[in-house]
């Protein structure tokens, strides 16, 4: 009697292999023994070892072979400890029972020990039916498209969308903020259970990174002007080598021609992570400005009836990121939060008198008096001295014209001087710059120029006199803070 009592591996496709070897055993192998030989001898039994369909030899302890596989299978653990391995092909044995046995004990081991193939087996990381990894477990396999998602998102962010997916969950956004709605793969990535090399199995960084770095595919590329080989393989990550394989017709530079296309390579990657965000944003919405004109205001002067301020508004966007770059941003909503309020400018446009009225302002923004009108050093002292401002802006004291706006004008430095029109003259020394010119029509306030300390100067300040009917005359009688 025959029959098959051990394999290492569950049978894939070879059913009908060990029907016909059982058959073949039970028809052609039939043992008459005479009951006088039968008494004097027992019949003992024999395993023929197949491996695969290959017959190997028969020996007469099965469980001898079966400690040289798992010998082999435990040896191969200690360097690929986190594999669950098996052998390669399948190890049976079909029993014979004979009254004078032979068997190949040594031969069958040695073979067994020598030639048997150790496999791990391992879930595919797949794609298209193109194997891109090999990984030792279904979880592993598995953690590879998370891990994939979590090079561009936290873990709780990816949990999330996932779950709000799950459940078809409309998310709240919060204004300044933005969500996760969506996380997909360009490809989908499938799993299969089979065997390999032990070798060839990878962990899940190097499958992640195996599909990240991806294949290179061949494209056109269009030559530009003056574009030289050694210029578009840099651009495309190429050797020579590489170039010239798939560019069988060009031999050198000359051989590219601008406009006509080369073939080159280029790294693409095996799949792409798609995430989807919508996020509000605020933003301002600008406000116009109107203009004004009015006779309140001489030309040249303007001034605010109404400040103007920017609105604001809340815009809904979508966004889809490919690997982490912005691929598509649309607006799905737009809700105005303030309203922009308008700003209003008045423009002056009556004309500036050429005579003043007689009312003299002070031609400073404050100041303190330093020096009088009178004798000092020994020598007439013709007007005041203003010191001690904040603001250096000097003004016209009345309305009139320019007549003088010289830089440089000996001991009163650069100077600036009004007629009136009405018997009066002012004038203004030791200015730091000068914002008139001559024939300038001012009004009294007017900006004639900068408080300094050019010319004869012992400081920063301004020296100013009135003259009336040609004399000069006390500004402490016309002016005062």
């Amino acid at each position: 009697m025959r029959e098959t009592l051990f394999r290492r591996k569950q049978s894939s496709g070879n059913t009908g292999f060990w029907k016909k070897l059982m058959l073949t055993f039970l028809f052609s192998t039939v043992v008459l023994v005479h009951p006088a030989v039968q008494a004097e001898g027992e019949l003992s039994t024999v395993y023929h070892v197949y491996v695969g369909e290959g017959y190997i030899g028969a020996v007469d302890d099965k469980e001898m072979v079966e400690q040289v596989i798992d010998d082999r299978i435990d040896e191969a653990q200690e360097e690929y400890e986190n594999m669950n391995l098996t052998t390669a092909d399948e190890v049976n044995f079909v029993a014979e029972k004979l009254f004078e046995p032979s068997n190949d004990n040594g031969q069958v081991t040695e073979q067994i020990e020598n030639e048997i193939d150790i496999q791990a087996e391992v879930y595919t990381v797949e794609i298209d039916g193109e194997t891109i990894a090999n990984l030792p477990t279904k979880e592993d396999a598995e953690d590879v498209v998370k891990q994939l998602k979590l090079a561009h998102m936290d873990e709780s962010t990816l949990e999330e969308a996932e779950l709000n997916m799950e459940n078809e969950k409309n998310i709240e956004i919060e204004k300044g903020n933005s969500a996760v709605v969506d996380v997909s793969l360009s490809e989908e990535i499938s799993n299969a259970k089979t065997t390999v090399d032990p070798e060839k199995v990878a962990t899940v960084e190097e499958a992640v990174d195996l599909l990240k770095s991806g294949k290179a595919a061949e494209k056109d590329h269009t030559v530009k002007d003056g574009e030289t080989i050694g210029d578009i393989i840099e651009k495309y990550d190429m050797t020579e080598e590489e170039f010239f394989k798939i560019n069988e017709e060009i031999e050198s530079n000359d051989d590219l021609k601008e406009d006509e296309n080369v073939t080159v390579t280029e790294m693409e990657s095996y799949v792409d992570v798609i995430v989807k965000e919508e996020e509000i944003k605020e933003a301002k919405i600008a406000h116009e400005t109107e203009t004004k004109n009015t006779d309140e205001l001489y030309k040249g002067e303007t001034k605010v009836e109404q400040k103007g301020s920017d609105g604001t508004k809340e815009i809904h966007y979508a966004v889809t990121k490919v690997n982490g770059e912005t691929t598509e941003t649309e607006k799905l909503d737009e809700k105005t939060v303030e309203d922009p309020k308008k700003e209003i400018i008045l423009k002056g446009t009556k004309e500036k008198p050429s005579t003043g009225d007689g009312k003299f302002t002070w031609p400073a923004v404050g100041g303190t008096i330093t020096s009088k009108m009178g004798q000092r050093w020994g020598k007439a002292h013709n007007g005041i001295d203003i010191a001690g401002v904040s603001d250096k802006t000097i003004k016209a004291a009345d309305g009139g014209e320019v007549t003088y706006a010289q830089f440089n004008s000996g001991g009163y430095g650069n100077k600036v001087e009004i007629d009136h029109k009405n018997g009066y003259k002012t004038t203004y020394s030791h200015l730091s710059s000068i914002s008139v010119n001559v024939g300038d029509k001012v009004a009294a306030g007017d900006k004639i120029g900068v408080m300094g300390t050019t010319g004869q100067s012992t400081g920063v300040h301004l020296h100013f006199e009135v003259h009336k009917n040609g004399s000069p005359v006390n500004p402490l009688k016309y002016v005062s803070k």
